[in-house]
């Protein structure tokens, strides 16, 4: 993945606490920079995620998570974590994730999210609607293809 691959960035400084003994970031953290990166992308969107779900009942749930370390991340460094929709199914959202250097060309961390758009009453899979899809589809003009 290149940092050319994604439209949304959200920035990060990795802070003493997320780092280990190794001092490098604990690999428990790269999911919350993640999860944060995916509501900032809802949000430059215009999307409020956790109002939508207080007011349908319907949620995702995530089902799939990937990390890749391809390098490092040290205390202080100033990130840029790059969030995309790759792809949408009938109930699923697979986002794909990378971080940066602030500014920097290559990844040095990638990964990939699932989500499943679900019925938090059931809690069973309920098709994610055109609205959202057209939402999305705005800035990743390759679903529109």
């Amino acid at each position: 993945m290149s940092r050319e691959d994604f439209w949304f960035f959200h920035p990060f400084r990795v802070r003493y606490s997320e780092i280990d003994g190794q001092g490098v970031v604990f690999n428990a953290h790269y999911l919350t920079y993640f999860d944060t990166a995916i509501t900032e992308y809802f949000r430059a969107l215009g999307f409020d995620q956790y109002a939508d779900a207080q007011a349908s009942g319907i949620d995702f749930h995530v089902v799939k998570s990937v990390i890749e370390y391809k390098a490092p991340v040290r205390f202080d460094w100033e990130l840029d974590v790059g969030v995309r929709v790759a792809r949408i199914g009938n109930s699923s959202l697979v986002f794909e994730l990378a971080i940066f250097l602030k500014g920097g060309a290559d990844a040095l961390v990638t990964g990939e999210i699932v989500w499943v758009y679900t019925d938090q009453k059931t809690h069973r899979p309920v098709t994610i609607p055109a609205s959202m899809r057209s939402l999305i589809a705005t800035r990743e003009r390759h679903l529109t293809a």
